[in-house]
């Protein structure tokens, strides 16, 4: 799939150049390709080495809170409801386990321990599974959830958008709480219709009108609020409950008799080569984002897109977007190459690049999750998984629209 997404916008480029020469006379096209090929190698490597520090910061937080035990008590708090909503897991079975470590890891915003996690969960759910080659109910379910999780603290799209020249970086926090709650929501209660889930049970419920009870004041208290205040109140509750956070992983951590500051260059030692690892990544995809908008096919995509809106007399400021919308559900790295690149062209402060942001932080790679967590166990046959988790894709974007306009229109 990644191999024909980058090819595909290095011809398609090369194609519309050919027509922007040929047709419109634009004789610098194809210099303005080369320019943006240089320019998109030099804007990955600076990206890079700004995540280093965040990334050895927070990963070393997330050592303290794994050495003090607080990831596990939070798998512990999740696992009543996959007991309850994946019957053919047996209760105590290793998966549980898993599963909820992996959905912690995630909600934590500690990428690098969701994977592993996640490839774990999958292969103990896959020893349950009587057909090895098609994916079973509590897989797909496993499967939708991972993808859509809600993150309380996406910090690399806070890194970005500082990076970017963001005011205040972490002003979409609220908003990405709250599209990423629409799309675990949404995502939820597609694969209990067709899986023929029940909701109502007492355990299940209780977890859902928490989650519900929690999300919906939160939006209540922003109601009250003017336009001005909104963004100020979100950047506050952010940076508060992250710092919050920390706060309590270090004192948990010393009163479980934790050497913090161990811990914390152990974890820390990681950032660096995690942000190193990113960089072919990240280049490729930024390098391909930036030949394709020189070459004026990207501009072409969204002017057709921004007509049809006009056509309906709507409000066009969301299509700068799209693109990072888009490319979400099909590459992780193409999603936030096309996220860099509106903001870089638009502004980390304009509507289009916070609205990027929140997609950004709203959403997951569903393709890329289904290709690798089913791969790694020989799954061919993957049912309903691909459709339900494009629900929760399409519910989380369609919020992050949403509350776009609420907060910042």
């Amino acid at each position: 799939m990644l191999n024909r997404i980058w090819s595909g916008f290095f011809f398609v480029a090369f194609i519309s150049a050919i027509v922007q020469w040929l047709v419109f006379d634009q004789v610098l096209i194809f210099e303005e390709m080369v320019k943006a090929i240089f320019d998109m190698s030099r804007v990955t490597v600076e990206i890079a080495i700004g995540l280093i520090g965040i990334l050895s910061f927070w990963l070393g937080m997330m050592k303290i809170a794994e050495h003090a035990g607080i990831i596990d008590k939070l798998a512990l708090l999740i696992s009543p409801l996959f007991v309850r909503l994946m019957p053919g897991v047996p209760k105590g079975h290793p998966a549980i386990g898993s599963m909820t470590m992996n959905l912690s890891a995630n909600f934590l915003g500690l990428d690098n321990a969701a994977t592993p996690l996640g490839l774990k969960a999958m292969q103990d759910l896959q020893l349950l599974n009587p057909k090895k080659e098609t994916a079973s109910n509590a897989q797909i379910l496993f499967l939708v959830l991972n993808t859509s999780s809600v993150t309380m603290f996406p910090v690399t799209v806070f890194v970005y958008r500082a990076q970017q020249g963001a005011v205040n970086p972490t002003d979409v926090f609220v908003p990405i709480l709250l599209a990423t709650f629409a799309s675990t929501l949404a995502g939820l209660l597609a694969v209990a219709f067709v899986q023929k889930i029940k909701l109502y049970q007492q355990v299940v419920l209780l977890y859902l009108a928490t989650g519900i009870a929690l999300v919906g004041g939160i939006a209540v208290y922003f109601t009250t609020l003017s336009a001005q205040l909104l963004a100020q109140q979100s950047s506050l509750m952010g940076n508060l409950l992250i710092f919050s956070t920390l706060i309590s992983f270090i004192f948990v951590a010393l009163k479980r008799k934790v050497n913090v500051y161990d811990s914390f260059i152990e974890g820390a030692k990681q950032g660096f080569d995690t942000s190193i690892k990113i960089i072919p990544y990240l280049l490729a995809m930024l390098c391909a984002i930036g030949v394709f908008r020189a070459s004026g096919a990207l501009d072409i995509l969204v002017d057709g897109i921004r007509q049809m809106v006009l056509w309906f007399n709507g409000d066009t400021r969301f299509v700068d977007a799209l693109p990072t919308a888009f490319m979400n559900p099909l590459s992780g790295s193409g999603a936030r190459a096309m996220m860099i690149e509106t903001m870089n062209t638009h502004g980390a402060d304009s509507f289009a690049g916070r609205l990027a942001s929140i997609v950004q932080g709203s959403t997951e790679t569903t393709f890329y999750v289904l290709a690798v967590y089913f791969g790694s166990v020989g799954i061919r046959y993957s049912r309903h998984a691909l459709a339900c988790g494009l629900i929760a894709d399409v519910a989380g974007i369609t919020a992050a629209i949403g509350v776009c306009y609420w907060f910042f229109g």
